[in-house]
């Protein structure tokens, strides 16, 4: 499995198995590290450096097996690109090994990818005897040329639970506000949500939106551009990257969570808004329509569409009221099926069904 560093979902997926008590007092477990990258923009740069480190995986990984024996083996593959060759020939070689192996996916790209001849008959090959795991049901279709839906098992992620400090304030004060959290990327909408914050304060809203993130393909300097472009200066701000406390301090002051992102699996930023009591909007993009129940919690909508983007959070500062039910239902969401206990007790109840 992954685990961090780079800190990004199944890496951090990945550490809460390997710390969890629960999970290791039900198996005997060993893990190997897939990770090859040291930071986020490390992910897909090859070089010498990681070459040996994958030959020394290889050899770790056909060492670990030989000696252990294992009963099942649980992996974590990437779908698509080089990071799927990679994982192409680690399923391989376990196959050469063990017959009793499950997949996890903390991504989606195959069915993107199917098309093309080389991939097709990667895939063919590597899914070959092979159960899954997805994060949510939306999921299934990206890999359904190649697995029945009755090799599939569903298990949602999970989160620990965080102490919360109640903000009464937060949905009676004036200026509402809005709440990015994720990597500064242009594939997470950074770009729609600013054309959405241009469309807002046109309208006239009054409102303040926070984007906190590790800055990435969009710079500091090239958001701030854009910022005085858009004359946001006074209702938009970037943060940088937080943790912690200071992390949950702008979820505890926000009114709503936005993610209008065009790349993603399994949004764990999602989860951790929805215990805070957060409505969510969020693109109608992977796994995210599993997570947000439209017009329940949130509104799932189509992808780079400021307009439609800037129409459901002005719905939320019109109907301040249903905004609030919202958030209770968020909350109650994740309480019932997003905390790290619901998910350790889920994968084990999957391990134990396919040993």
């Amino acid at each position: 499995m992954h685990t961090p560093p780079p800190v990004h979902g199944a890496a951090m997926v990945g550490k809460y198995i390997k710390d969890s008590k629960v999970i290791n007092e039900s198996f005997d477990c060993r893990y190997i590290n897939l990770s090859m990258a040291s930071s986020i923009n490390d992910i897909g740069k090859a070089g010498i450096r990681k070459l040996f480190k994958y030959f020394s995986l290889l050899i770790s990984i056909r060492s670990e097996i030989k000696s252990f024996k294992p009963d099942l083996i649980y992996v974590t593959p990437n779908t698509k690109g080089g990071a799927f060759i990679k994982d192409f020939f680690i399923v391989s070689l376990i196959k050469s090994l063990q017959d009793n192996i499950i997949i996890h996916f903390h991504n989606k790209g195959v069915s993107k990818y199917q098309d093309k001849p080389i991939y097709n008959f990667l895939y063919k090959r590597f899914f070959k005897g092979l159960k899954v795991i997805l994060l949510a049901e939306p999921l299934y279709e990206d890999i359904q040329k190649y697995v029945e839906r009755n090799n599939v098992s569903i298990c949602p992620n999970g989160i620990p639970q965080s102490i919360i400090k109640e903000n009464k304030e937060r949905n009676n004060s004036e200026k509402f506000r809005l709440l990015f959290l994720s990597n500064m990327m242009k594939d997470k909408g950074v770009w729609t949500l600013l054309e959405t914050c241009k469309i807002l304060k046109d309208k006239g809203y009054n409102f303040m939106c926070d984007f906190v993130g590790k800055w990435s393909d969009i710079s500091e300097q090239e958001f701030n551009s854009k910022v005085n472009e858009y004359n946001l200066n006074s209702c938009v701000m970037a943060h940088g990257a937080k943790y912690g406390e200071e992390k949950a301090e702008f979820f505890n002051r926000a009114n709503i969570f936005i993610l209008p992102t065009y790349n993603d699996c399994f949004p764990l930023t999602l989860l951790e808004a929805f215990e805070y009591g957060l409505p969510c909007i969020a693109s109608d993009e992977g796994g995210i329509s599993g997570i947000i129940d439209n017009r329940k919690n949130g509104f799932v909508i189509q992808k780079k569409n400021p307009i439609l983007l800037s129409e459901k959070i002005s719905y939320f500062m019109d109907n301040k009221n249903e905004m609030i039910e919202f958030g209770k239902n968020a909350r109650n969401k994740f309480l019932n099926k997003y905390t790290l206990q619901t998910f350790e007790n889920n994968i084990i109840s999957v391990l134990y069904n396919n040993l």
